[in-house]
């Protein structure tokens, strides 16, 4: 009878959710709460789940930014109409919240039933609370920059109550209230522990929730309206981030880097388990660089792919990455097809054919194929250093060192000519989203950091996007949510 509950709420409250774990809620009335043992098993299973969101949260925080739209070989596209944000209440992406309610409801359960269990070393329970109450602020903040006004919920579905499951949407301030608690509790359960569960960076910390913190609180402070407040909040978080450091880039990506120190927190890709997406979307097929060359001229007939390009880097992104002396030019492998050299980058070369990118490339595994199995991170010190750039600058105060600190790390020993100095806060905004744009791409930060930086931003930089059309800053619901839910309204401007 409890499947049928669930199965029941799945496509009433859900809408759609194909879950792929067994829900610990429908174990939980056998007595699956009743050991430890069975904690810890539900712990492992939210993170399975969580990686299956991945893709979507990479999506949300990036296709509609500058970064993509380019040429992509002889495959076709993915997200065109994404990228040149059409969006309307007709034409609706990642419908039914994207099913992040399903997400939400094992983390709920987590956190309702496992304090139940008696536990051996207490600590042990606490660093998980704190792991789910940091997953779940993580998913609202997702939520929240995507939808804006998102209803809340806390508690597990454990029971089929239709009146129950019909929700309004809680305004956006309320939804970071809700953010800013749970934030707060994550830290409560950890505490003095600054220790890695397990000594991975796969699982959720204390460093991760505090790297929230501070990115959350600026998002509150610039787009919500919170202000010093929040901005103060947010320096103080990223300050308190301890034990990790910038890298060599050489030291960073790959699969035999998976352990740096310099991942807070990644998702974990692994043989026999999954697979991440860019394999598969930022290659391209092996056919179509059988007659291509790379901008030296050299043939990349034996280069190992068997993926697609459905993302092209943009000319805007080709040319923002084209100083030699900045290591973060090796993001892309642009190809050709006439075997000259094209160092710099031209805009409209009509040689040019597309660009691999290179960050998650993976490694020719014992198969002869490529694998595409590195663990990618939702947030590196790198990541809080600008952060913290970014926190400083709307206090008014200057940002020269955390701006260096990666600047430095980038241009390495050509470093030299290459300082920032502090300048007006509009001048420094600016150096911050463009060391941010060339240091994250593909990591699903671009849009984000372009709404977050408020202004008008993230009109100048998105081509796409106009001023008259701010309310395509939050994504449209569909309507058959509306039809289904007499308690959901439209989002504002649809």
């Amino acid at each position: 009878m409890k499947k049928y509950i669930l199965l029941f709420i799945s496509i009433v409250f859900l809408m759609s959710c194909d879950l792929d774990m067994k829900p610990e809620s429908d174990l939980t009335y056998n007595g699956f709460w009743d050991t430890e043992e069975a904690v810890k098993a539900a712990h492992v299973g939210i993170y399975a789940n969580y990686r299956n969101y991945t893709f979507t949260q990479w999506q949300m925080g990036e296709v509609r930014s500058d970064i993509w739209g380019g040429n992509t070989f002889a495959n076709s596209p993915n997200d065109v109409d994404l990228m040149a944000n059409n969006i309307s209440s007709t034409l609706v992406y990642f419908g039914n919240w994207a099913n992040f309610y399903g997400l939400l409801h094992y983390i709920n359960d987590f956190i309702k039933s496992a304090p139940d269990v008696e536990f051996s070393n207490e600590t042990e329970l606490n660093h998980m609370l704190g792991q789910a109450y940091g997953l779940r602020a993580q998913i609202y903040y997702t939520m929240v920059k995507a939808w804006g006004d998102v209803p809340i919920n806390t508690e597990p579905l454990l029971e089929v109550d239709l009146l129950a499951l019909k929700k309004p949407r809680s305004p956006k301030t309320e939804v970071m209230q809700q953010i800013k608690s749970d934030i707060e509790r994550s830290l409560e359960y950890f505490g003095s522990d600054n220790s890695l569960w397990l000594g991975k960076q796969t699982y959720w910390s204390k460093a991760a929730t505090l790297a929230l913190k501070g990115d959350a609180y600026i998002w509150s402070g610039k787009v919500l309206g919170g202000g010093n407040s929040d901005f103060t909040e947010a320096k103080a978080a990223l300050q308190q981030i301890d034990g990790f450091n910038l890298v060599d880039y050489s030291n960073l990506w790959g699969q035999g880097n998976e352990n740096n120190s310099e991942f807070i927190f990644t998702i974990d890709y692994q043989k026999d388990q999954a697979g991440n997406f860019y394999g598969s979307l930022f290659t391209t097929r092996a056919v179509d660089l059988v007659s291509l060359f790379d901008e030296e001229g050299n043939s990349m007939s034996d280069f190992v792919v068997n993926g697609l390009s459905r993302y092209g880097a943009s000319e805007k992104t080709l040319l923002l990455l084209d100083n030699p002396e900045d290591q973060r030019r090796n993001t892309f492998i642009r190809i050709y097809d006439d075997g000259n050299n094209h160092i710099p980058f031209e805009a409209g070369n009509p040689n040019y054919q597309g660009a691999i990118l290179n960050k998650f490339l993976g490694i020719v595994g014992d198969d002869g194929t490529r694998w595409s199995y590195n663990n990618v991170p939702l947030y590196r010190y790198a990541d809080v250093l600008l952060l913290l750039a970014e926190a400083k600058n709307n206090l008014g105060e200057d940002p020269s060192a955390e701006i260096n600190a990666v600047r430095s790390r980038a241009y390495g020993d050509n470093f030299s000519g290459h300082e920032f100095t502090n300048g007006s806060q509009e001048q420094n905004a600016q150096a911050i989203l463009d060391e941010r744009y060339k240091e994250f791409i593909g990591e699903g930060k671009r849009w984000w950091d372009l709404v977050r930086a408020g202004e008008s931003y993230v009109f100048d930089e998105v081509a796409s996007l106009d001023a008259s059309e701010a309310y395509k800053i939050y994504y449209s619901i569909s309507e058959s949510m509306l039809a289904n839910d007499s308690e959901l309204t439209q989002t504002d401007g649809y």
